[in-house]
């Protein structure tokens, strides 16, 4: 009877499947206030997938665009390094 033996090295984690850097964790927490704000607004726009919107839904879909694109100006000062109004 002969032995199966693997041809490569053996399966072990890679150094490289470590998970996300502390570089890489930080840029996610840097851009979660973006994140939420793009969950809400598609949160928003699916509500009215099936059903014609009301004034309260084209109102939660507003308000919600205007989140994202302040949260999008937002990110985008702090990476170029300008100072946020009232920070």
């Amino acid at each position: 009877m002969s032995t199966i033996v693997a041809l490569q090295a053996a399966v072990t984690a890679d150094p490289f499947d470590a998970g996300p850097s502390n570089a890489e964790l930080e840029a996610i927490e840097q851009e979660m206030p973006l994140i939420l704000a793009e969950v809400e607004l598609l949160d928003a726009q699916i509500i009215t997938l099936d059903r014609t919107p009301t004034e309260v839904d084209e109102r939660r879909t507003r308000r919600a665009r205007r989140k994202v694109l302040a949260a999008r100006r937002a990110l985008a000062n702090r990476t170029a390094g300008i100072p946020e109004v009232g920070a």
